[in-house]
């Protein structure tokens, strides 16, 4: 039997380390998907409607593996500006992350990897590289996939 908890359930999984407290959802992404990886998504607020396509086929849609990797990419970019105004950094403003996610097969079973390619261009490395580390301690996709793909991030 499958059972699921609502996103506000406090009884949700917790950080390791971190002491118990009350959970405030900021937002809650509901989207309804048909056909998997060739269907479609869309989202309840309408502001996502997409085609989804197989990787490496013909097909003229996206896959999962892209929209992942723009959410981690973007969601690691705000994390990064959060660690500057924190450190008293200002970030360039032609700042940019490269994010290549790698759908697997080993054996018959399938899995992720991935690397952020971080660009702050004009930055003195040890800075970029201290923003960066933060972000990565910060942004809630780098937590989710921590311990469970393999991740590199790389300053270019």
């Amino acid at each position: 039997m499958l059972t699921t908890k609502s996103a506000a359930d406090s009884s949700l999984r917790k950080e390791p380390g971190v002491p118990p407290r009350e959970k405030k959802v900021l937002y809650t992404a509901k989207v309804h998907t048909t056909g998997g990886r060739d269907g479609v998504s869309r989202s309840s607020d309408g502001r996502l409607d997409v085609k989804h396509s197989t990787p490496g086929t013909a097909g003229t849609g996206t896959n999962p593996e892209q929209l992942f990797a723009a959410g981690w990419s973007a969601c690691f970019e705000g994390a990064m500006q959060l660690a500057a105004r924190k450190m008293k950094v200002a970030l360039p403003a032609d700042f940019a992350i490269d994010a290549e996610v790698d759908l697997c097969l080993t054996g018959d079973a399938y899995s992720l990897q991935a690397r952020l390619n971080v660009s702050l261009p004009g930055l003195e490395r040890e800075v970029a590289q201290a923003l960066t580390d933060a972000a990565h301690q910060t942004c809630p996709y780098s937590k989710a996939t921590r311990g469970n793909i393999d991740v590199v991030i790389n300053l270019v």
